[in-house]
């Protein structure tokens, strides 16, 4: 037996990793990761099995936005050549719903740039949310922003499942990312979405100059903030913003980050999301013995994976896709 699958059978026991134990699957040996994979997959296939949950993202409102975060193309000190729109209407939040449902995608995600969303955009959401749920039925996950007690009322109300704030970096490394805000400012909102009664989903950005412990210091910052989801970025360095020539990430790394998310992490879903094409590039289907979860087509302004793509690895590794009607299933259980 290794020390990665000792790990795993505490982590299955109920025990918690001590500081030093999560340092020690980042600096795992290159040579060691596919054992560290394997323990991994093994606490992921107790909880989730070989189910793999899919999400598609609608970028709802682009550009814009006056925050200045460094890895953003949307923000305000972006030079990014992006597409830059007003809250789309309710037509086109439903046709992405109908084409997320008609690819049985699981959870669709509703997603708005800026520094929050004013009353008026919370009203236009709510709107298309309440058709969405009444046609579809499917999971509805919402991201706009920094969110006031009143307006998380209002989207529970009108039936969104899930509320994503990123925390996006550890607590010690936000002043080097963005001065904005702050991250108690990102904290605060995910507390309003679960006093709301939204499943909350808050997860990272890796690669953004943080150090090791920095990344230790995310995954358990999340598990006290008990995130439901949790999106693993890792940095896609986009022309035009601040950490445009970071590139610090390779696949191995990448492979570990996951892996120590769901040893902390382990009743979790664990999401791999922007930047994996880029970042875990040939190594992708490996990820998805950490993770459970991934994001299906394009991101906000950069291109994802073909969806056929997406839907031939998961069938190459022998994983189930999780369908829309599982997922209503799954969801009308947790009402009772």
């Amino acid at each position: 037996m290794n020390q990665w699958t000792e790990l795993a059978d505490r982590v299955l026991a109920g025990m918690e990793l001590t500081n030093e134990e999560a340092l020690s699957i980042l600096d795992c040996p290159d040579e060691d990761v596919l054992l560290l994979m394997h323990a991994a997959f093994r606490i992921r296939k107790q909880y989730y099995g070989k189910k793999v949950k899919l999400n598609m993202i609608i970028n709802a409102k682009s550009g814009l936005c006056p925050e200045n975060c460094g890895y953003c193309s949307q923000s305000s000190i972006s030079k990014a050549p992006i597409e830059s729109y007003r809250m789309v209407d309710k037509d086109t939040l439903l046709a992405g719903a109908k084409r997320a449902y008609d690819m049985n995608i699981g959870t669709y995600c509703i997603v708005a740039s800026g520094r929050g969303p004013s009353n008026r955009e919370v009203g236009q959401v709510v709107e298309a949310v309440k058709e969405i749920k009444d046609t579809y039925g499917m999971k509805i996950c919402a991201c706009l922003g920094l969110l006031k007690p009143e307006q998380a009322e209002k989207l529970k109300e009108a039936g969104v499942d899930r509320y994503n704030h990123n925390i996006n970096t550890s607590q010690r490394n936000h002043e080097n990312i963005t001065t904005s805000h702050t991250y108690d400012d990102r904290v605060a909102t995910v507390e309003h979405a679960k006093a709301a009664g939204m499943s909350p989903c808050s997860g990272v950005i890796v690669g953004m100059k943080e150090t090791k412990q920095d990344v230790v210091d995310m995954a358990l910052s999340l598990k006290v903030l008990d995130a439901d989801s949790i999106p693993v970025n890792f940095l896609h360095a986009i022309d035009g913003t601040p950490l445009e020539n970071v590139r610090d990430l390779n696949p191995l790394y990448c492979l570990k980050v996951l892996a120590l998310f769901r040893f902390i992490n382990p009743t979790k879903e664990i999401r791999i999301s922007g930047g994996r094409e880029v970042n875990l590039r040939s190594l992708q289907p490996l990820g998805l013995f950490a993770a459970n979860s991934i994001f299906v087509g394009d991101y906000l302004t950069t291109a994802g994976q073909e969806e056929t793509e997406d839907e031939r690895m998961l069938i190459d590794l022998g994983f189930e896709i999780e369908s829309v009607e599982e997922m209503k299933a799954s969801m009308a259980a947790g009402a009772e």
